[in-house]
């Protein structure tokens, strides 16, 4: 993301992030006192598995992996999470120590809150559970087809999907993505990742490639994808469109208690 998007989203105080934009003004209002403006920087780490859920973070822009970390030192991602979700907020389930490792794939900046004064609001109001309960089912939706994609197609097809993934949160053809990082998201060795980048190229679905940015053809891309990719986004909006209460506006500006430029 370029850096004037950044400042105009931290001083303007727009609030991009799809679920605090569905809130009412009145739910709204019981998260705004407690919410923070952070930076999320390129390959940061916000949680491991073990760790306590300190904070539900909901990112304006960038993109987020949740991975599983194995024993023997693979690992493989189950879901992407940008402003149409956050990160933390299953813990409104129970108490139970995070389960995933959560990486920053791309930058942006989020709002993030402590974990204890969201479930504090989540009891309280129904439009803050209809919006979890929303998440929720969209994070199903990707774990359920990631599931049946990476027993079913083979890991091209998978590569494809989670770089389809990425685009539509970023919104941008270039995605700020390195070979050892789709290795990581796909579960594969390096060597396996270059030779699939290759296949790519020829096909013209990436354009280029160069040091920690690949940029797409989105429509050539989204031919050489299985029907995972299509089928996921028809079945997530699907659930976000199911209504609940109206929301006073799309767009707030000016309600940030604080603001903060660290990171991550």
């Amino acid at each position: 993301m370029p850096p004037s998007e950044s400042a105009a989203v931290i001083h303007s105080g727009e609030v991009r992030n799809r679920l605090l934009v569905s809130l009412p003004s009145a739910d709204f209002d019981l998260l705004a006192p407690e919410l923070e403006v952070v930076t999320l920087d390129q390959d940061a780490v916000l949680s491991r598995p073990g760790d306590r859920v300190d904070h539900v973070i909901f990112p304006h822009s960038g993109a987020i992996s949740l991975m599983i970390d194995m024993a023997n030192g693979q690992t493989v991602a189950t879901a992407a999470v940008g402003r149409e979700g956050a990160v933390g907020s299953l813990s409104v389930l129970g108490s139970s120590p995070s389960a995933i490792t959560a990486v920053v794939r791309a930058a942006g900046i989020a709002s993030r809150m402590p974990a204890t004064r969201f479930h504090a609001a989540f009891n309280q109001s129904p439009a803050i559970r209809h919006a979890v309960q929303t998440h929720v089912k969209a994070m199903l939706v990707q774990f359920q087809f990631g599931l049946a994609c990476n027993a079913l197609h083979p890991v091209q097809a998978r590569m494809v999907r989670w770089l389809l993934h990425l685009r539509d949160r970023l919104d941008h053809d270039v995605l700020p993505l390195t070979q050892e990082a789709l290795s990581q998201i796909l579960g594969v060795r390096r060597t396996t990742v270059t030779l699939l980048m290759r296949n790519l190229r020829a096909s013209g679905a990436i354009r280029s490639e160069r040091r920690g940015q690949i940029e797409v053809d989105r429509l050539r891309l989204a031919a050489a994808a299985c029907e995972c990719h299509d089928t996921m986004r028809r079945e997530v909006e699907q659930i976000f469109s199911t209504p609940g209460p109206t929301p006073a506006s799309r767009v707030r500006k000016g309600i940030w208690p604080s603001e903060r430029s660290d990171a991550i």
